[in-house]
C-alpha cells in the first residue's frame, strides 16, 4: 500500500476529534470522582452513624418521603413510628438518603442547643429561603445569624412590646367595627364571616403602615399570600421538590407554577419593603418621626445600616428582614383563626373565656395580659400546642456528634443504646406537631383541646415538662434559633382574642362537627374540608 495515498485528516478535524474525546474523558473522570466521593461518604456515614430501626421504604426512588408529604396529618405518622421503633429511628428518604427522626425530649434539647452551628439548614431550605425572602434572619446561619438577631432583638424586648399593646387593640377594634357593619347589614342577627388575617397589626406596629386589609382594600402582599392556598402544588411539582432535596439546582432550572408564585411573592414583598424603607428614611431625614422609632422594627433596620461592623446590616439584608417580618406577620395569624375554630367547636370553653374577660372589665394592659387572665393564657397556649404553624424541621449535621437519649432504643443490630452517634452529613428531622401532641408526652388526652391542662399542677405530665421550649412546647422551637418574635406574637394573640370574644359569639357555619383540614399555603392554614382556598367561614353574632 502506498502510504501517500492514505487520506490525512486536516488539523481542524484532528483537533475536533481530540477535543471531543478529551471532553468525554474529562466528563467521565468527573463522574467517576463524584461517584467515588459519594461511595466514600456513604461508607463513612454507615461507620460513624448508629444504625437504627425504622419503617421500610415504600418507593425505590422516594423512600417514605412521598407518603409523609401526601399525608394530611404528618405528626400522626411520626408518632406512630415512634411508638413502633422507639424515640429515635431512621426513615428512608429520596434516592437512598436516610433521615434520623428524634422524638425524645432530651435528644431534642441537645439538638436545639447546637442548631445553627452543628446542625444547619439543608441546601434545599437555603435555596428556597434565598429565592423567596432573601438572606435575612430565616436564611442566615452561624455568625451571620448571631449578628442579625442581635441587631433586631431590641424591637422584641418587653419594653418595646409594651408600647405596641395599644396598637394590637386598635387593630382588634378595627376588626370589630368591620364585623359589626357586616352583621348590621345582614337580615338576621348573625352573619357568616371569613376571619381575615390581621395584617394591619404587624403593618402598623412594625412599619408604621396601615395595609388596609380590614377596610376591604386590595393589598398586593395579602393577595400574593392567599394565592398559595388557592393553588395547591401538583403531583409533578411535589416530585420535583422531593428530588430537589438531593439536587437543589432543580429549583432554579425547572420552571413551574409554584416557582412563579414564589417569584411574584418575592417581588411584591420587595417592592413594599423598599417603599416603606424609603418613606421612613425620608421621615427620619426630615426629622418628622417623634423619637420613638429606634425601637420599632423598621427604625432598628434603618439604624443597622449605619452601625459598626458588629451590628451592621447591608441594604440587601435590611430588605430581607422586612420580607421575613411581612411573612411572619401574615402567616402566624393562622393561630388566631385556629383559636376561633376551637372556641366554635367547644362553646363551653368559649363561654368560660368570655366570662373571665367580662369579669375583668376594661382591656387589660400588657402586664395584665402577661400575668392575669389565666384562662385566656390557657386557651392561647392550648391552641399553640395543637396547631403549630411550622409542623416539622429538618437539619443537616455539619459535624460529627453524639446525641443523648432519655431512654434506650434498639439499634438495627438488636443492641440497646442510650445515645446515638451522628456523622457529618446526616439529616435530622424533628416533628414539632408530633411532640406537641404526643400521647406519651402529654397524656391520653393529648389530641383534645383542653385548656384546663394549663391550670392545674398535674395538668402537664412529667414527660411534657422534659420538653425544653416555651411552656414545654416546640411551637417556637428552642436554642439560638428560637423565635425572636415569640412574645410579640403571644401578646398580639391575647389582645386580639380578648376583644373578639368579649364582643362576639362564634359558631361553625355548618355545625360543631364541621370537618376542618390543613392546607399548605406558605405555611399551614385551616380550611373547611373539601372547599377551595384557605380559611374557615364562621357564623358570628354580637354578644349581648
Amino acid at each position: 500500500m502506498n502510504i501517500f495515498t492514505i487520506p490525512v485528516p486536516s488539523p481542524l478535524s484532528l483537533w475536533t476529534t481530540v477535543h471531543s474525546r478529551g471532553a468525554f474523558n474529562v466528563a467521565g473522570s468527573f463522574a467517576a470522582l463524584w461517584a467515588l466521593v459519594k461511595v466514600l461518604r456513604m461508607l463513612r456515614w454507615r461507620v460513624k452513624t448508629t444504625q437504627l430501626l425504622g419503617p421500610p421504604r415504600t418507593s425505590l426512588v422516594y423512600g417514605v418521603s412521598r407518603d409523609i408529604g401526601s399525608s394530611h396529618d404528618r405528626a400522626a405518622i411520626y408518632e406512630r413510628w415512634a411508638t413502633e421503633y422507639g424515640v429515635a429511628y431512621m426513615t428512608p428518604s429520596v434516592l437512598g438518603q436516610t433521615n434520623v427522626v428524634l422524638c425524645d425530649p432530651k435528644a431534642i434539647a441537645h439538638f436545639y442547643t447546637r442548631e445553627t452551628w452543628t446542625y444547619v439548614k439543608t441546601p434545599l431550605t437555603l435555596a428556597f429561603l434565598e429565592s423567596s425572602v432573601g438572606k435575612g434572619l430565616l436564611w442566615a446561619q452561624g455568625e451571620t445569624h448571631r449578628r442579625q438577631r442581635k441587631a433586631l432583638t431590641p424591637a422584641f424586648s418587653n419594653a418595646a412590646i409594651r408600647k405596641l399593646t395599644s396598637v394590637f387593640y386598635d387593630s382588634a377594634y378595627k376588626a370589630k367595627g368591620k364585623w359589626d357593619t357586616i352583621i348590621e347589614s345582614s337580615k338576621d342577627d348573625d352573619a357568616v364571616i371569613e376571619v381575615q388575617n390581621c395584617l394591619d397589626t404587624v403593618g402598623i406596629a412594625g412599619f408604621s403602615h396601615d395595609f388596609g386589609s380590614l377596610d376591604g382594600k386590595r393589598v398586593s402582599v395579602a393577595e400574593a399570600f392567599n394565592t398559595f392556598g388557592s393553588n395547591q402544588p401538583s403531583a409533578v411539582h411535589k416530585a420535583f421538590i422531593l428530588l430537589a432535596s438531593v439536587f437543589p439546582i432543580i429549583l432554579k432550572i425547572i420552571p413551574n407554577k409554584r416557582k412563579n408564585l414564589f417569584k411574584k411573592l418575592g417581588i411584591t414583598m420587595e417592592q413594599i419593603s423598599n417603599e416603606l424603607l424609603i418613606r421612613s428614611r425620608r421621615e427620619k431625614d426630615a426629622d418628622i418621626s417623634q423619637g420613638g422609632e429606634e425601637n420599632s422594627l423598621i427604625g432598628l433596620l434603618i439604624k443597622s445600616e449605619g452601625q459598626d461592623a458588629e451590628l451592621h446590616m447591608s441594604a440587601e439584608e435590611v430588605v430581607a428582614q422586612m420580607k421575613v417580618l411581612l411573612l411572619a406577620g401574615y402567616e402566624t395569624t393562622s393561630s388566631e383563626s385556629w383559636a376561633l375554630i376551637e372556641l366554635s367547636r367547644h362553646p363551653d370553653v368559649q363561654t368560660r373565656l368570655r366570662e373571665e374577660l367580662l369579669a375583668f372589665g376594661p382591656d387589660p394592659t400588657y402586664d395584665q395580659l402577661k400575668a392575669n387572665l389565666l384562662y385566656l393564657d390557657a386557651v392561647v397556649h392550648e391552641t399553640l400546642r395543637l396547631h403549630p404553624p411550622v409542623p416539622e424541621s429538618t437539619r443537616l449535621a455539619a459535624a460529627d456528634d453524639v446525641i443523648p437519649l432519655s431512654e434506650p432504643v434498639r439499634t438495627a443490630s438488636g443492641n440497646m443504646t442510650d445515645s446515638i452517634s451522628i456523622a457529618k452529613g446526616t439529616l435530622i428531622t424533628i416533628s414539632i406537631g408530633a411532640i406537641n401532641r404526643s400521647s406519651i408526652i402529654w397524656g391520653p388526652h393529648a389530641k383534645e383541646f383542653k385548656p384546663d391542662r394549663w391550670l392545674t399542677e398535674d395538668g402537664i405530665s412529667g414527660k411534657a415538662k422534659e420538653v425544653q421550649g416555651h411552656r414545654h412546647l416546640l411551637t417556637f422551637v428552642d436554642g439560638p434559633r428560637a423565635c425572636l418574635g415569640k412574645d410579640f406574637a403571644i401578646m398580639e394573640f391575647k389582645a386580639v382574642l380578648s376583644v373578639l370574644v368579649k364582643n362576639f359569639v362564634f359558631e361553625m357555619r355548618d355545625g360543631q362537627d364541621t370537618p376542618v383540614e390543613i392546607v399548605r399555603g406558605i405555611l399551614l392554614r385551616p380550611r373547611v374540608a373539601g372547599e377551595d382556598g384557605t380559611g374557615v367561614p364562621l357564623r358570628v353574632r354580637r354578644y349581648e
